[in-house]
């Protein structure tokens, strides 16, 4: 597998040569930034920390240097801060027990520009060389642009894959935006109960924000038992920590699916419940 950035980072966590590791793959996150693996993906995670025959694979597409930083990396240049991030990664996937983690160092203005082809074509070799059964990336409602500019490519590899080898299922996940609005039917519903020591481990691992100004530590956490509180009114808690991912399998396996049709259904139908709901007060 030849990745388009001779900077591009491939770290196999337990030493094993990488096109085995690579293979041995069966659930994959594709995120923007470092970090946001953690905060996402970490059903999947979660899902094959202790499985003796599921692996976590990471792929981090965006290089770090636009982070915020304050207090003791105030001072620090693009070029350290990116160095810092990339290392915290790495100790991520080291303490994730990760099958694989690459970092493909893409500029943020490099991974936004839909006229260049090279992320999309590094996405098609890792998920070619994994070929995982489950995929985990941004959702297309998110709010941040460096998360649809990964998401869009994740698509449009995975449907440049011959069908037999496409992911059986591709979630899109909450980091920027929330899922809360979507209709509780068709959310998929990420239980990550059981886990919070190793969830706590990994969010601290990146100080690099948190001390830098932004306490994804404790946002994240929130997030995920404020949905476990909410999700049900006339009912107790089933689980103490929740996150919501949107379905894209449907945009992996059916090439003629319009994405932007797509993803605006699901604002359609909230509104629709919206609507609905006030009508049916007003009307009495």
């Amino acid at each position: 597998m030849k990745l388009h950035n001779p900077t591009a980072d491939v770290f196999i966590p337990d030493g094993l040569p990488p096109a085995d590791a690579l293979a041995r793959v069966t659930h994959l996150g594709i995120g923007a930034h470092q970090d946001d693996l953690e905060f996402m993906a970490f059903h999947g995670i979660a899902a094959c920390y202790e499985s003796p025959g599921e692996w976590f694979g990471g792929v981090t597409c965006t290089n770090g240097s636009g982070s915020a930083r304050r207090g003791k990396f105030a001072r620090f240049t693009d070029e350290e801060m990116m160095a810092v991030r990339r290392d915290e990664q790495r100790r991520a996937a080291m303490l994730g027990r990760y099958a694989a983690m690459l970092q493909l160092d893409y500029p943020s203005a490099v991974a936004r520009d839909p006229a260049d082809p090279r992320l999309r074509a590094d996405l098609l070799a890792i998920l070619t060389a994994t070929r995982p059964r489950v995929v985990y990336t941004h959702n297309p409602a998110d709010k941040h642009a460096t998360h649809i500019a990964i998401v869009v490519p994740v698509i449009q590899a995975i449907r440049a894959l011959p069908h037999d080898q496409r992911p059986l299922a591709v979630h899109g996940c909450e980091v920027w935006r929330d899922l809360d609005w979507m209709p509780d039917a068709e959310k998929i519903i990420h239980d990550v109960s059981g886990h919070e020591s190793l969830a706590s481990a990994l969010n601290n691992l990146f100080h690099s924000q948190i001390a830098g100004g932004k306490r994804y530590d404790l946002a994240v956490a929130g997030r995920r038992h404020a949905n476990a509180t909410f999700f049900e009114s006339h009912g107790v808690d089933h689980s103490l920590a929740v996150s919501f991912a949107m379905d894209l399998t449907p945009l992996a396996h059916d090439d003629s699916l319009d994405i932007l049709d797509y993803v605006t259904g699901f604002i359609d139908r909230f509104r629709a419940d919206v609507v609905a709901k006030l009508r049916q007060r007003l009307a009495t």
